[in-house]
């Protein structure tokens, strides 16, 4: 007998799913995900990638997804934008299950993909051409103005994306993702590609847009420092299939200027985010083992 696997914090049940847990989706998370489970087919056979996957977000959070390479992280991101469909379980916006692409998510990813042939003003204005609006052309342009001078690209709205640096396009690529006003930013590892300052800046960037764009986030990472310097929740999963294995609460007073990074309490959260990193790290290596052995 285990106890809830809803990760419901006032559920202390014993069934795998308990008649609480079936309930309609929680009106104070903005995102929840129930019980998924998906594989991706291969030569060889289904990979299951998620294997009974829990996860909440309430609304206006932040929440960072960290996890051994090849866990499923970014299989979790496509899910909650509609992209796909889990082969069975929920995820749920707003109550609603999602069944299609959503256009209040938005989305960044490590590599910016500006195009080329528009400039980086004509760049960021794509998601207005393409979701419904009522904003006028020159309320479009205004908007789109305003994030770029918030993200400190100001003069560089009739720049081609290769005149830029790898920070600066990731930046019009934040802009790109907030312009049209979702209510849910998925960041895929997009501070992965750049140099330790620029990513470092575009930490403090990020908490400036979401003081001026109130959003509930998502940010799959690699980096654990990233995670608790962003997030005020961060999801710990296993190894392939993954599972919810561990949920770190970042406090309120956490580390939101960089010289905190270097406090006592950072550095235990951070200690305790490795030895998670680690047990999933060999909880995989056991399995590959397993399988590999049942299959001689």
């Amino acid at each position: 007998m285990r106890d809830c696997i809803s990760l419901i914090p006032s559920c202390r049940k014993v069934d795998l799913l308990c008649p609480d847990c079936l309930a309609p989706a929680s009106v104070d998370k903005l995102i929840e995900i129930r019980d998924v489970r998906h594989a991706y087919s291969t030569a060889s056979g289904p990979l299951p990638v998620l294997a009974g996957l829990e996860l909440s977000v309430r609304e206006g959070g932040f929440t960072a997804v960290v996890g051994p390479s090849g866990c499923g992280k970014s299989t979790l991101t496509r899910l909650v934008a509609g992209l796909m469909i889990p082969d069975s379980g929920d995820v749920y916006l707003h109550g609603e299950r999602v069944t299609t692409p959503r256009a209040t998510v938005g989305m960044a990813f490590q590599n910016p993909v500006l195009l080329e042939w528009r400039t980086i003003l004509q760049n960021v204005l794509l998601p207005l051409e393409i979701v419904p609006t009522t904003l006028s052309q020159r309320a479009k342009e205004e908007r789109a103005r305003s994030l770029l001078a918030l993200v400190g690209l100001e003069g560089f709205e009739d720049k081609r994306p290769s005149e830029l640096s790898g920070g600066m396009r990731q930046r019009a690529s934040l802009c790109r993702a907030l312009v049209h006003q979702p209510e849910v930013l998925i960041l895929d590892e997009p501070f992965g590609a750049l140099d330790a300052f620029t990513r470092e800046d575009l930490w403090q960037i990020m908490h400036e847009l979401k003081a001026r764009e109130p959003f509930t986030g998502i940010l799959i990472t690699h980096d654990l420092r990233e995670s608790i310097f962003l997030a005020d929740q961060v999801v710990v999963l296993s190894g392939r299939p993954a599972r919810t294995q561990y949920v770190l609460d970042v406090p309120s007073e956490a580390p939101r200027d960089l010289d905190m990074m270097y406090t006592a309490e950072s550095a235990d959260m951070l200690a305790t985010l490795r030895d998670q990193i680690r047990i999933a790290r060999e909880g995989e290596a056991q399995v590959a083992q397993t399988s590999s052995g049942a299959s001689q």
